[in-house]
């Protein structure tokens, strides 16, 4: 059973950066952070596999960048000028190699105009 332990969230203006984390348990193949704003689905941020390409959503290319450290099983998302249209909540979303996905317990980001 893979654990996923998300932070960094918080509330910051427009303009500013904020960076999440989430720490995984167990094997991991690929990893990603999703978010959802209130009255939105929940939508693809960036995607990092394990071996392959990183993918963004086209909102925050050129943005958001997405990195992992594979000895500490952790995923990064550095947001950098952040849009009030960026408030969400994160969710951390990881993928074993049998394709079985695991949600994180979400992080708040607020940005302020």
């Amino acid at each position: 059973q893979v654990q996923l332990v998300e932070s960094g969230g918080g509330l910051v203006q427009a303009g500013g950066s904020l960076r999440l984390s989430c720490a995984a348990s167990g094997s991991i193949n690929a990893m990603g952070w999703y978010r959802q704003a209130p009255g939105k689905q929940r939508e693809l941020v960036a995607i990092i596999p394990t071996g392959g390409d990183t993918d963004y959503a086209g909102s925050v290319k050129g943005r958001f960048t997405i990195s992992r450290d594979n000895a500490k099983n952790t995923v990064y998302l550095q947001m950098n000028s952040l849009k009030p249209e960026d408030t969400a909540v994160y969710y951390c979303n990881v993928r074993d190699y049998n394709d079985t996905a695991y949600w994180g317990q979400g992080t708040q980001v607020t940005v302020s105009s």
